[in-house]
Order: C-alpha cells, then structure tokens, then sequence
C-alpha cells in the first residue's frame, strides 16, 4: 500500500473525538494507527485514558543518540455543517491536486507525512538517525484533558531533548515555515438571567431588565471603538515583539489582502500601531464565540426570556496567565452588570502562550530542514492558534518543542471541505527525513 492509500484510509475514520456517538470510531482509528507502526518495526503501546486512547511507539533507544518526541493528533472536529461539504466529510476525494476530507489537514494529512517518512527511512536504512518516541492522541480537539495527566505519570519513559509537532501553517505554498511561539488560550460561557420565567414583553416590558439587552451591552463593553481590550489589568505584562521579530513578519510581505480575500471579509479590524500578522501572531485577544436567548422560531414570538448566555475565548501571549485572565474578566462582567440580572460563570478550557528561540541549536536544525525540504528563505513565525500541550511539554518534559507546520492558509480545517495538497503531503514526507538528521547532529 503506498503512502497515499494509508492517508486516505486514515481518513476515512470519523474520529470526531468531541462526539460519543464516534467513539469507537477513535479507538479504531488509534487501533489502525498501532497496526501500521508495528508493522514498520517500532514497539507500540495503546493507553486508556479516561477520554480517547494515547498512542507511544518507539524505536530501539541508544544512550549515544539524541532523543526526539514526535507528537501528532488523531481526532477530528466536528464535520457539520454536512450541507456545505462539497463531498462526504469522511470520504477522501482528489481533486485539482487536493485532498477533501475532514482532517484532511488537521491532523492526518501532517500526521501521516511523518509516519511515511519514518517508513521510508527505516525501509532505506534499517534504523532511525535518533530515539523516536511517538506520541499520538486522540484528544486535541477538545483541548487534550488527559494528555498533561499521561505525561506526568509516563515523564521518565518519554523524557527527551526535544518535541517535533506538524500541526501549524505554512506563510504560503513551498514556503518553509518555523512557528516558534503559539497564543494561549482562555475560554469562559456566561449566562446572565432576569426572571425566573419568560415573561409577556408588552405586559412586563420596560419593568423588568431584558437579559438578553443586557448580555449584548454586556458584550458591548469587552472593546472600546478601535479594539482594545477595555478588561482593567489585561495588558498588564504583556510581553511585546523584538524588533527583529517585526522585521522578520514585514519582510513576509503585506498580509493584508490574502487576509480579507480568505476571510471575505470587507475590511480588517483590530488594535491600533500593529500590523494584520502582528495583531494575530502576538497581540492578545478577546473574543466572542457565540450568543443566545429568547425566541429564535419564525415569525415574532414576544417574550423577554429568563435567561441569555454568551461564550468567550481569550488568546493569550507570553506573560498572561489564563487563570488570572478568567478572573479579570469576571471581575469587570459584574462590575458592568446592572443588579437587574445574575451573572452565572462556567470557566472552559485554558492553555498557557509558548515562545522559543528560533535561533537555538535545534531551532537551526528545523530551519535547515525546512530549507533541505523547501529551498529558498525560511519563514520564523508565530501563531495566533493555540496548541495547550505544547506548553504542557515544556511544564513536564522540559523539553522545547519544534513546529514544521505544513497546512496552507486555505486549508479550511475545522470548517466544510477542508483539504490537504498532494504535494504538501510528499513534501512532509522528505521533511520528516531532512527533520530527524538535522537534530540528531544538533
């Protein structure tokens, strides 16, 4: 079977991991996973975790070489919208050079590149050029609740000198990029509630405070007119770019017009003395994810709801500690609230910001691969994405984590027809290579 054939029938799992409905179909996917890495020869172990199935496979480990841990994810988000897929979510299609598939992308397509490398290698030379310890999860989609808790209780047999992650963007099409920090991430819902019942809108309307006005004013009060965050504190130690840093992100071009051409959008928005990059790559955020109350049928339904909610997702930079974010937040929501209303709060998932320095030892080592894989100048990145586990790696293993990314800025992951490029595909291939004996001569 070539290495295309294992990506489609990789895909063709429906490993949605968010959804307990596809449960087995994660453990399968995990499963096929096992089979395909004992087969190239690697000892594997599937662990169960109170969610989905941790995957470690490992070569013959030497003391005389360095130790490199390759972590991928196999679940997938949600396919929904099923209308707007031009092609079965679950079902891979080729089309104009491209992979259509849910995870197409994120993560199989970046996934598989390496495990087909490792194929290739150990097919032509019988060994690795380092101690690999796979690491493949099933849960990274839903914020990987028992990845930290696995590498806590496993640190000693997954020790390394360093981590090597697929799961980022390329600038653009051939380009070899290096993304050497992640946003965090901070997540909250917020439900704010009036009265015990909906009441009559005409009878009870002007008396009692509507929550759903008041969730919207609530809202409202996140940004001044410009973008700024208005939360007291919510700068406070915000590590700001070096200026080579600037220098880097401008030599990349103006990002501005493949920014609105992909979002569609009308015009960019956003915190005033920064660039489009700046403002996504390393200037914290506050979001509003979702919004809800009241009569949502057809037609006029004339009730002032009970009840109202809005969800929150906070990036974060270097610096900001998402626990003291969520409670800041708190904090100025009820100092905004009117007594009118009760404010209910459900932290979500959070995720420390990571940064490391592109131009250590093994931060040149990727660069040089990139180049050996791409050609022409390497681009060093940030990303506005968050990926928890990355600082997790850094809290447990103490180990820096190495991300080649390979998806391409209209890639669609998480969204309808998401896809993966052929070639991107066979380049990741070559990448894993050129990745593993850069490092082991690091």
């Amino acid at each position: 079977m070539s290495a295309l054939d294992d990506l489609l029938t990789c895909l063709r799992f429906p490993s949605v991991s968010t959804d307990s409905k596809h449960r087995q179909d994660v453990r399968a996917c995990a499963l096929w996973l096992q089979e395909k890495l004992t087969k190239m020869g690697l000892s594997t172990e599937l662990h169960d975790t109170p969610g989905h199935p941790i995957l470690i496979a490992k070569n013959a480990h030497r003391p005389d070489r360095r130790t490199v841990l390759l972590y991928g994810h196999y679940d997938v988000q949600p396919a929904e919208p099923f209308a707007e897929w031009q092609t079965p979510p679950f079902e891979p299609i080729l089309r104009e050079g491209r992979i259509y598939c849910r995870g197409a992308t994120d993560n199989k397509g970046q996934l598989m590149a390496h495990v087909s490398g490792l194929a290739e290698t150990l097919r032509q030379e019988g060994d690795l050029p380092v101690n690999l310890t796979i690491l493949f999860e099933g849960e990274e989609e839903i914020g990987s609740p028992n990845l930290k808790p696995f590498l806590e209780a496993h640190h000693a047999e997954l020790a390394c000198d360093v981590v090597a992650i697929s799961d980022t963007g390329m600038v653009g099409e051939g380009v070899g990029t290096f993304t050497y920090g992640l946003r965090g991430i901070a997540c909250m819902e917020v439900k704010v509630k009036g009265p015990s019942i909906d009441l009559h809108s005409g009878i009870f309307g002007g008396a009692v405070a509507n929550p759903v006005t008041m969730a919207a004013r609530l809202i409202a009060s996140l940004h001044d007119a410009e973008g700024r965050v208005m939360i007291p504190g919510f700068y406070d130690g915000v590590r700001d770019l070096q200026a080579w840093e600037r220098q880097a992100w401008a030599s990349l071009g103006d990002g501005e017009p493949e920014t609105l051409s992909l979002t569609g959008a009308p015009e960019l928005f956003g915190e005033p003395g920064y660039s489009e990059r700046e403002r996504r790559w390393a200037r914290p955020t506050a979001e509003v994810n979702g919004m809800g109350g009241g009569y949502q049928g057809e037609g006029s339904k004339t009730v002032i709801a009970r009840e109202a909610f809005f969800k929150l997702s906070f990036r974060l930079v270097p610096d900001q500690d998402p626990a003291r974010i969520l409670r800041l937040a708190e904090d100025y929501l009820r100092s905004q609230a009117p007594a009118s209303v009760r404010l209910e709060f459900k932290p979500g998932h959070t995720g420390k910001a990571y940064l490391m320095d592109p131009h250590s030892p093994l931060g040149l080592a990727a660069q040089r691969a990139l180049q050996h894989t791409f050609g022409g100048q390497v681009a060093l990145i940030r990303e506005g994405g968050s990926i928890p586990i990355v600082q997790a790696f850094k809290d447990v293993l103490k180990a820096d984590t190495i991300l080649v990314g390979l998806a391409l800025p209209d890639c669609q992951a998480h969204a309808p027809n998401e896809n993966f490029p052929v070639a991107s595909f066979e380049a990741g291939i070559r990448l894993n290579q050129a990745l593993l004996k850069e490092l082991a001569q690091a």
